[in-house]
């Protein structure tokens, strides 16, 4: 047994890198830049990532990307079952191998942006919320948490290594450069915690970036009260579609409301100066100026 914990079946442990070298030598094959396969080797880390996600022993895990497995032994040492979604039909001899008299895994070969997410998650997980863990790309990264954040009420947390630049937009502050649309997106979403970062140099093969573990509690209903879930999304897409631009000219390009008055109105009654720009506004702020132009929408006249 390895020295972070995990139960290897019969005794194969592709955290190391002569191990995961090893693994896919005989099984003929090399990493691939477009699935993003920097296979993380070591242990400790795998274990600080299985830990981050919180997992209690009755629960289910789903795992994307697993890749040669490492991560999915040491998820499958904490929950009651792990299903593990691998895209790359050539790692799938490999990973089998790895997770071999495991009873409580299921390898699933499929691309886990085209599965049919209910009958999936009810697989994964059963009756009651479950955990989300993967080692994503940065070019599908936000597909994956969109299509997961769209289920979040089968969901009770996602755990993601991820490059650093991606975790720190997930979890910027309004005024930070990484603030953007999607910063809002997850954190109206979930609550966002930076767990820690890994160094480029613990993959194989290297990347160019360092990675991050970012964890996100999904929240039902949104982080903040606002009346209308979809308006904010449309609010925030507009204002940050002309970045450059204040709100008062990305929101009427918008076309949210039908005129300069009327969004003067919303914005005074939201206490939003238009004069600001949408990286400056907060989660709450949005929130806040969304409700004010709905209430605007519907008044008479």
């Amino acid at each position: 047994m390895p020295a972070d914990g995990a139960t290897t079946g019969h005794g194969i442990d592709p955290a190391s890198p002569n191990m995961a070298a090893s693994l896919l030598r005989q099984a003929g094959v090399h990493p691939k830049k477009r699935f993003g396969q920097n296979f993380l080797c070591d242990g400790n880390v795998l274990a600080r990532i299985a830990d981050a996600a919180g997992i209690a022993p009755t629960d289910g895990a789903l795992e994307i990307g697993p890749g040669l497995g490492a991560l999915t032994l040491r998820l499958a040492d904490r929950a009651r079952h792990v299903t593990a979604v691998e895209i790359d039909a050539e790692l799938l001899p490999a990973l089998q191998k790895v997770v071999a008299g495991r009873d409580n895994i299921t390898v699933v070969h499929a691309d886990f942006l085209r599965l049919p997410m209910e009958a999936l998650l009810s697989d994964a997980f059963g009756a009651e919320p479950g955990v989300v863990v993967a080692n994503i790309p940065y070019n599908i990264t936000a597909p994956i948490v969109e299509r997961l954040i769209e289920h979040k009420a089968r969901i009770r947390s996602v755990t993601l290594l991820v490059q650093k630049e991606v975790a720190d937009r997930m979890a910027a502050a309004a005024g930070a450069e990484a603030y953007g649309s999607f910063s809002i997106f997850c954190q109206f979403h979930a609550r966002v915690t930076v767990c820690g970062a890994v160094s480029r140099r613990l993959f194989m093969p290297v990347p160019d970036v360092e990675s991050s573990i970012v964890r996100l509690d999904m929240v039902a209903g949104g982080t903040e009260a606002v009346c209308d879930a979809a308006l904010m999304e449309a609010v925030v897409r507009s204002a940050f579609g002309q970045r450059r631009k204040n709100l008062r000219n990305a929101l009427n390009n918008g076309g949210l409301l039908p005129s300069r008055e009327a969004l003067a109105d919303a914005a005074e009654a939201a206490g939003i100066d238009l004069m600001r720009r949408g990286e400056t506004l907060s989660v709450r702020e949005f929130a806040a100026l969304t409700d004010a132009i709905a209430a605007a929408r519907a008044a008479p006249g």
